[in-house]
């Protein structure tokens, strides 16, 4: 990676898209977001993502190439996305190939939790380790795997989901078929719809915003008894599907992103304890569990990174 040009990171989360330029591990000039939703197709979508593109390059036309990162299954070699988990109809788009065409610039597409893994992993809270065990909890709930200091793509660059792993196979119905998958528990919107739950069963009524993540964070610094539940029951679920991922790959260190982590010890806490209790002692001896660095910066930083890469390695896996 050549950290000393410029890079553009698009990181297309499932309610806001968001770019910016990159420059040695920093975000120096953000475009204004889009709003995913707000578009009724892929072609209009992308339409406004290479607008921005365009509107970046004027202000800045050093810029050396463009990545990605999407928020669903994506063939990393090919440039193509399969479909998105959270965004409608996104099917086969290739969209790399669109982007080439229409900024000029050399790109990479890759999945959104993969470049924040990679940003993470390079210059953020897992710089230095070789063995890395990313989660990212938001809408969705995306993963990455890093082995022996290289990420674990899989056959079809589909490796990495620890949101579609399962915490209870007897549990909620998946999107792929697959049943008690992590993201359906503890996506935002199933944390929320579970929390108005147990305040129901508690014979408490809550609002929708009442239930939000930031909410039930206050509720259990002031002592909330439903709401304090909640967070360790959170923490077990979480535990148990990372606690699969450390069986099999061994980690020195998890990191955690996404909106979940502004809960702090709420959830850090009670999530190395239960995560510890349920590995051998040599898993545990020296596992870490930390936050991620870059918060809402890491898909723009870890995608810019993979764009520089592939400046230096040109055609790289490409089929």
């Amino acid at each position: 990676m050549s950290e000393n040009r410029l890079a553009i990171g698009i990181d297309f989360g499932a309610t806001t898209i968001k770019s910016g330029v990159v420059f040695q591990g920093h975000v120096i000039d953000r475009a204004p977001p889009l709003a995913t939703r707000e578009f009724d197709a892929p072609a209009s979508l992308i339409d406004a993502m290479v607008r921005t593109v365009a509107e970046l390059l004027e202000k800045h036309p050093g810029v050396a190439g463009l990545g990605v990162g999407m928020p669903g299954f994506v063939d990393f070699a090919k440039g193509l996305v399969h479909g998105l988990t959270n965004v409608p109809n996104w099917q086969s788009i290739p969209l790399r190939k669109i982007l080439e065409e229409e900024t000029g610039l050399p790109s990479v597409i890759d999945n959104r939790a993969n470049c924040m893994a990679i940003a993470e992993w390079r210059l953020g809270a897992a710089r230095g380790f070789r063995d890395v065990v990313f989660i990212n909890l938001e809408t969705g709930v995306g993963g990455a795997l890093i082995a022996n200091g290289t990420m674990i793509r899989g056959s079809r660059f589909l490796a990495g989901e620890v949101g579609q792993t399962s915490i209870d196979w007897r549990g909620r119905p998946g999107e792929f078929g697959n049943c008690g998958a992590l993201e359906q528990y503890l996506g935002t919107e199933e944390l929320a719809a579970d929390a108005r739950e147990a305040y129901a069963a508690a014979g408490i009524q809550k609002s929708a915003a009442e239930c939000s993540l930031g909410a039930m964070i206050t509720a259990a610094h002031h002592g909330d008894p439903v709401a304090t539940a909640r967070w360790q029951e959170i923490a077990a679920m979480l535990a148990s599907a990372l606690g699969n991922s450390c069986w099999l790959l061994n980690p020195e260190v998890v990191v955690i992103g996404g909106s979940i982590t502004r809960a702090g010890e709420l959830l850090f806490d009670p999530l190395r304890k239960s995560l510890f209790a349920g590995l051998s002692h040599p898993f545990t001896d020296h596992l870490m569990v930390v936050p991620a660095a870059f918060g809402h910066d890491a898909g723009k930083i870890g995608a810019a990174a993979l764009a520089l890469e592939e400046e230096h390695n040109p055609g790289r896996g490409r089929h």
